[in-house]
């Protein structure tokens, strides 16, 4: 199967060698043109359709969330090329977008395109794109989370989400309608991605403080689904600095 894709990036070299890495590495991609800059790649897109994208985040007057905004009413997956940006990952990674960070590790490369095919030949009916163009339009606490499951994926609101509770390596994500969702994910990951009113309270737990009910100082939290969750010490002092 082969995967039509176009390559944009404002450095000439980097586009070398991220299309001589496709073409030794991953043969199933078929290279149809390269943008060095947004005024480029908008037309390109219109005109070639593909179905893959490989987007430089960062770029001269504009970045790749101004060129998914222009091309919104076309599909394509999207494989985002990055150098390391807290914002940009968390943006990313709230929206399970595929990223490669520079330098380009080829590994990381041939794995990106491997979950681009697979998601491709599942047919797969989600839309990250959209998703991550929402989310930067929204405050933390209203975007939304796309949330990897066994069975495929879950979208939700972050605002829905009560707490986190490590379960080996996965993570339960307890909702406001009473439901919980396994999700394949290390409850660091988590911890990483989310922001206030989200506070790690234990090494097993993150809740969301908006959430919070009351609080013992034996240590225990009481959240709005009566839930009680043990404070440690060691997370005290970043827990209470949220009611401070």
């Amino acid at each position: 199967m082969k995967i039509k894709a176009v390559i944009v990036d404002d450095e000439l070299i980097a586009r070398e060698v991220l299309r001589s890495y496709l073409t030794k590495y991953c043969p199933q991609v078929e290279i149809l043109g390269e943008a060095e800059n947004i005024k480029e790649a908008v037309p390109l897109i219109a005109e070639k359709q593909p179905e893959l994208v490989f987007l430089d985040v960062e770029m001269p007057f504009g970045n790749a969330f101004d060129v998914l905004e222009a091309t919104k009413d076309f599909s394509y997956e999207t494989i985002f090329i990055t150098a390391f940006s807290q914002y940009s990952l968390q943006a990313l990674n709230k929206s399970a977008s595929y990223y490669i960070l520079k330098p380009i590790d080829i590994q990381e490369l041939i794995l990106a395109v491997n979950k681009v095919v697979e998601s491709i030949e599942k047919k797969e009916e989600l839309n990250r794109n959209k998703i991550l163009l929402e989310n930067l339009k929204l405050k933390p606490e209203k975007q939304q989370l796309i949330l990897p499951t066994l069975q495929g994926f879950d979208v939700v609101k972050t605002e829905d989400i009560v707490r986190l509770q490590a379960d080996g390596n996965f993570t339960q994500v307890y909702l406001t309608d009473g439901s919980k969702k396994m999700v394949c994910r290390f409850l660091k990951h988590f911890d990483d991605l989310l922001e206030n009113p989200f506070v790690r309270v234990h090494r097993s737990h993150i809740i969301n403080t908006s959430f919070v009910k009351s609080y013992h100082k034996s240590g225990t939290v009481m959240l709005a689904d009566d839930t009680e969750i043990e404070v440690s010490g060691s997370f005290k002092d970043n827990f209470l600095k949220v009611f401070s």
